[in-house]
């Protein structure tokens, strides 16, 4: 029980004051922008109203705030998130009012790539499906440096510079002749002199004097 209460303690100083909080304008036909948000100890709904009418011009933006137990009992405003977030947002800001955090997604990236590094690349597409920060994160060129460097050892200084020019994933997914055509191509590319256009040819003709 001591031990998973420190862990639970442990794990809650990675929680920020604020869990989740999204806005963007309501669905048709609302025109209206609202913002909410979901902290350690209540929720902020605000909105500000967009209208052409003359007598909606100079109505002030409006905030409500609420408990996180309040929240769960006030069906009315469950039903306005709802309608302008969608069910998704509303079911995931209750169970954060229900103290059920979504820790893994929000442990620091250095510490996620090292543990990305022990999954096998189907369960990494599996794991880009489940949420934005876990997309970014999978398409990452961190990732993909990193996956690169684990699979083949030792990276030549050309196959870096390659990378940094069509990206670590490009280079992965790039079977071993493509990829060794296009090293020869950049060191060709690299080994040409350089050229000065305003310097006569040797095949050009003298002019006549």
């Amino acid at each position: 029980m001591a031990i998973s209460q420190r862990f639970r303690r442990g794990m809650a100083s990675l929680l920020g004051e604020t869990l989740f909080e999204i806005s963007g304008q309501g669905r048709a036909p609302i025109k209206d922008y609202f913002h909410f948000a979901v902290t350690k100890s209540e929720v902020i709904w605000s909105w500000w109203k967009i209208s052409l009418r003359t007598d909606c011009k100079n109505t002030p933006p409006g905030q409500l705030r609420e408990s996180l137990e309040d929240f769960l009992e006030d069906d009315h405003l469950q039903n306005q998130v709802s309608i302008v977030f969608g069910p998704n947002v509303l079911e995931y800001s209750k169970n954060l009012c229900h103290g059920y955090y979504d820790y893994i997604a929000r442990l620091p990236k250095a510490i996620l790539l090292k543990i990305m590094a022990f999954l096998d690349l189907e369960n990494i597409a599996g794991l880009s499906r489940t949420c934005k920060k876990f997309k970014e994160l999978c398409n990452s060129e961190e990732f993909w440096e990193q996956t690169v460097r684990k699979h083949c050892g030792t990276v030549s200084p050309i196959v870096e510079a390659l990378a940094h020019e069509v990206g670590w994933k490009t280079v992965f997914f790039t079977n071993k002749l493509q990829l060794q055509m296009q090293i020869s191509r950049r060191k060709l590319k690299e080994s040409e002199p350089c050229v000065d256009n305003n310097e006569p040819h040797c095949s050009q003709e003298p002019l006549d004097s």
